[in-house]
């Protein structure tokens, strides 16, 4: 127990005893031991000749990773958010249009992040759970041709949508704006080419399929992006987030921009190595068919996949709950019996949604198995009927059928 002295600045305190949790909610996930030992290798200063050597290294492997040649690729030092706060902020200005395709709670705060950037957002909501229809981006364009961007997230982490691209990247260039893609929750588990998909702007986040430690956000960025940041009439509001400016110390001549944590770049480094000896097509299918597995598993349970049919992501699965099933007692009881944490819904979705994250290094049959059972000792308790073993049984069945 902690031992606070009140009459002096001292404090002692016990060593460190965490439980080992199995992360399977929708990030941050456990790593591979590869990637925790790189992290723990001797840190370096920010400007040390061997460190600048790995961010080049790193950089190199991010733009394999997003499947593009964009020379603006980069982690940003942050959570995903980072990201996606930096690219909105460096191609927005003030009194700039961007059209929202609003998905889901986090495709929503892209509408809040360019709201306090200054811009005129046009928000495009869509029933969670479903994709948006190019038409609707039509009709927006249509109203709004001056529009500079249109922003939207491919792996809707709130609802588990995976939200299809290519009409929408087809009405977005037809009316010669940016098209920009949240890809926090999707890189690294689902199919993503930057350049094939004329994305012009991507996100992601260290934590979820990429496998590293939270902290860092990859971002890359085409010429055509590049361009309007160029182009801007003023600065960039923020200096830390200044994406010409973390170019040059990731891309450039190195210049000093901030104090970066040189173990995240080792992890990171280390999980996209992992990625690239596993191949980017045999890393998409173990998401699919762990994803598929989990879902086989889940609706054995008795309990419904939020997402439309047909869009609903390998990585990220969204399990609604029946009227008498208590959400937070389920994520509860399996935390603390189980040490596996889920997470709840988010929004509207609030108390009725389990998400469940297959991702990275967790993306594997044990992680299926595990959860799947404990579920089944779980949802009874719970308000939940389930039927002894279906669960294991229906995910074994898809794993037997690949």
């Amino acid at each position: 127990m902690a031992q606070v002295a009140t009459d002096s600045a001292m404090v002692a305190l016990g060593e460190l005893n965490l439980p080992n949790r199995l992360l399977l909610g929708p990030g941050p996930c456990n790593v591979d031991p590869r990637v925790l030992l790189s992290s723990a290798a001797p840190q370096l200063g920010h400007l040390d000749p061997v460190l600048l050597k790995i961010m080049e290294e790193t950089a190199a492997l991010l733009r394999w990773m997003f499947q593009t040649n964009n020379e603006m690729t980069l982690c940003v030092s942050g959570s995903g958010f980072s990201g996606a706060e930096a690219v909105l902020t460096n191609l927005l200005e003030e009194g700039d249009t961007i059209l929202v395709g609003n998905v889901g709670y986090f495709s929503g705060q892209i509408a809040e992040i360019s709201r306090r950037a200054g811009a005129h957002v046009v928000n495009l909501p869509v029933e969670w759970g479903q994709p948006m229809e190019a038409a609707q981006l039509e009709r927006a364009f249509q109203e709004y041709p001056h529009a500079k961007i249109f922003a939207t997230v491919i792996a809707e982490t709130s609802t588990g949508l995976h939200q299809p691209l290519a009409d929408l990247e087809r009405v977005t260039h037809a009316h010669n704006a940016l098209f920009v893609v949240d890809a926090v929750c999707g890189l690294g588990g689902i199919p993503i080419n930057v350049d094939e998909m004329k994305i012009d702007a991507c996100y992601s986040g260290s934590q979820k399929c990429l496998g590293a430690l939270p902290g860092l956000a990859p971002v890359t960025l085409n010429e055509r992006a590049v361009q309007a940041i160029q182009n801007r009439r003023k600065p960039v509001q923020s200096y830390y987030l200044d994406l010409q400016l973390l170019n040059r110390y990731w891309n450039g001549d190195h210049f000093y921009h901030h104090t970066i944590c040189s173990n995240l770049i080792y992890g990171m480094r280390e999980a996209l190595r992992i990625a690239m000896e596993e191949g980017l097509e045999a890393r998409w299918a173990r998401h699919q068919l762990h994803g598929d597995a989990l879902k086989a598993g889940i609706e054995a349970l008795g309990l419904k996949i939020y997402t439309q049919p047909g869009c609903a992501l390998p990585v990220l699965t969204a399990v609604y709950l029946p009227e008498q099933a208590n959400e937070l007692a389920i994520r509860q009881q399996l935390l603390s019996e189980y040490d596996i944490e889920i997470s709840g819904g988010l929004g509207q979705l609030k108390g009725r949604l389990l998400r469940i994250g297959m991702m990275g290094y967790n993306a594997n049959r044990k992680s299926v198995d595990t959860l799947l059972a404990a579920l089944e000792h779980v949802l009874p308790r719970c308000g939940v009927q389930v039927t002894p073993g279906a669960a294991l049984a229906a995910a074994d069945k898809v794993y037997h059928s690949r």
